[in-house]
């Protein structure tokens, strides 16, 4: 675990407490799915929560973020409400989306969560269109854009580091690479030196850590974040992980080396925080509260879930692009 100075335990607590909150919503998002209560799909994040709690303690509200289909994480460390979420999951009225969005697409734009997306790698070009938006603005913001790594070998990723650099924008990439893209270990389909030297080729920094270790991702971030907005122009991290479960819920996972997901147990991120947290004294009883504490507002969230209604049939007229106003008197 990375040791550094702006490491209080009471941040780390709290950074702990949201990964909590995260791991007990991807447990219940699971479980829920199996039992019929979630149409559609669920990614859980677990074993990744380091991730998205250490890039976006460091993020003001205003800033934007773009996320791909595992992204509950994203939204809850961004701040989006997991009470919204879940009603979301369940399609009922009070979700993100007013249900009608599902899992792969929670947004918030009020904490400047811009929407995960169901479209590999198609976030990336969001980010930048975003970045470039705060650029022609002179805004004080950045975009932030997560993406696993079986998205770095599809063509938005290529356009979207060309379009950053090129014009400078305030954008960082960071990709999740939990080693396995979808059913397939991602070096086996990536050619080349990595997701890295991608970054690089086109001439923007790019860095590889411990996505595990949530004090490294802590200080790392700060640092990036800020020198991206003081206009360093765009920067890539990437964070080596490993998802402890399949690529989505139903998944069992069997083309996964025998015994390779219970290794990974040692290095999961919420273990290794609490082992961090023991040597700074908290204590065990503290851990426990705090783990309770995520598992009963989870599963409340899960019982307001149930109880919200239904959307009326006439919402699925509403949010839909108009192309135009009709032709009056024109005969159809």
């Amino acid at each position: 675990m990375a040791q550094d100075q702006a490491n209080e335990p009471e941040r780390v607590f709290n950074m702990y407490k949201k990964m909590l909150l995260i791991r007990a919503f991807e447990e219940a998002a699971g479980e829920n799915f199996h039992a019929g209560n979630v149409r559609g799909s669920v990614h859980q994040y677990i074993g990744e929560e380091a991730i998205a709690v250490g890039i976006c303690a460091n993020l003001r509200k205003e800033d934007l973020l773009t996320s791909y289909h595992r992204g509950h994480g994203h939204s809850i460390a961004k701040g989006a409400d997991p009470r919204a979420m879940m009603l979301e999951l369940f399609g009922r009225v009070g979700g993100t989306s007013g249900g009608k969005g599902g899992s792969m697409h929670i947004a918030d734009f009020s904490v400047g969560m811009l929407g995960a997306n169901g479209v590999i790698a198609d976030g990336c070009t969001i980010s930048v269109g975003a970045a470039q938006a705060i650029k022609l603005l002179k805004q004080d913001k950045i975009v932030v854009n997560f993406i696993g790594d079986g998205g770095i070998n599809r063509g938005p990723f290529m356009e979207a580091l060309n379009w950053a650099k090129i014009y400078n924008l305030p954008v960082l990439f960071v990709c999740e690479n939990n080693q396995i893209a979808a059913t397939t270990t991602t070096k086996t389909v990536t050619a080349g030196e990595g997701i890295a030297a991608r970054a690089e080729s086109y001439g923007i920094p790019a860095i590889t850590i411990d996505g595990n270790d949530l004090l490294l991702v802590d200080n790392t971030s700060a640092r990036i974040i800020d020198e991206i907005r003081s206009g360093s122009g765009p920067q890539l991290i990437q964070a080596m992980t490993y998802r402890l479960r399949g690529h989505f819920a139903h998944d069992k996972a069997l083309y996964r080396i025998p015994g390779e997901a219970e290794a990974a147990l040692e290095f999961e991120p919420v273990r290794r925080t609490e082992s961090w947290l023991i040597t700074q004294g908290i204590s065990e009883e503290e851990l426990a509260n705090a783990r309770d504490e995520a598992e009963q507002t989870i599963s409340q969230y899960v019982v307001d879930a149930h109880a919200a209604p239904w959307p009326d049939i006439a919402d699925a007229f509403t949010d839909v692009q108009d192309v135009g106003a009709p032709q009056v008197g024109v005969n159809s």
